[in-house]
């Protein structure tokens, strides 16, 4: 039987990727599509604008909605996040967060929903990301000394949190791994007369640009050699595919914070 799927953001770059990823998954059935209040595309088929029509209407009464759905998937932003997250808990939906740019208070936010119903929070959705977290942590545990880290990130000129969720989950992999503090060791910027490179600290770069999906490089630089692993997305459709394998392992579940690492059987 398919599982219900509820999307929210529909009028988004990720909106659209999720609509054909359910249109395309025959394990997958699109229950609602929601969308922000205003958004244009309210009361029409959520699908008709990507050439994807599917009988369902896009809908800003998000409570209304989500009766009966299996899971919601939000690719939205935090202020919006919350609202479906609190939609979802009063109803009993699970849902799939995909959304970044979240501070410490946000996240604490999820983390309390998440006594109430399944939730699904990673910083990126993708298989081959979340297998490069693994990775990353790997290979922090054997280069301890003598390399320095950096992190290399790049996406479109549309996105509005940096670094990038992905890259601040792979600082947190190599800084646990490698016994340290990220909020007391990453390095967010240099300018100027900086002094030399503290060999405890972690650092990110950050490019915005164009219409890249997103690149992630993680670097160890050491002495006389470099270690790179590099992750880049050419479409946004690895994420969507991630998504839903998300929504349909978290069937069953109980209450509880997860992330991609449960789904994908990487803890």
């Amino acid at each position: 039987m398919s599982v219900r799927v509820a999307i929210a953001g529909v009028s988004g770059r990720m909106g659209r990727a999720l609509l054909e990823a359910v249109a395309a998954d025959e394990d997958c059935a699109l229950h609602a599509a929601l969308d922000r209040p205003g958004s244009s595309l309210v009361g029409q088929d959520a699908g008709a604008a990507w050439g994807v029509a599917n009988g369902v209407a896009v809908t800003d009464q998000a409570e209304a909605a989500l009766v009966g759905a299996q899971a919601l998937i939000d690719f939205t932003r935090p202020e919006a996040t919350f609202g479906y997250l609190e939609a979802c808990a009063r109803v009993g939906v699970p849902v799939v967060i995909g959304t970044t740019g979240f501070d410490e208070a946000g996240r604490a936010r999820i983390a309390a929903a998440a006594e109430r119903i399944p939730v699904v929070f990673a910083p990126n959705m993708s298989v081959g990301v979340n297998l490069l977290m693994k990775l990353a942590e790997v290979a922090a545990q054997v280069l301890q000394g003598g390399y320095d880290i950096e992190i290399i990130e790049a996406h479109h000129r549309h996105k509005v949190d940096a670094p990038s969720g992905t890259a601040l989950g792979l600082g947190q992999a190599v800084a646990r791994a490698s016994g340290r503090d990220l909020e007391a060791c990453a390095v967010y910027g240099r300018e100027g007369v900086t002094g030399e490179r503290d060999p405890r600290t972690i650092g990110f770069a950050t490019v915005r640009g164009g219409d890249i999906v997103g690149d992630h490089t993680l670097l160890f630089a050491g002495v006389g050699e470099r270690v790179e692993l590099t992750h880049k997305a050419s479409s946004r459709a690895t994420f969507a595919q991630g998504a839903l394998r998300a929504a349909k392992w978290v069937q069953g579940r109980g209450p509880g914070l997860y992330d991609m690492r449960d789904v994908l059987g990487l803890k």
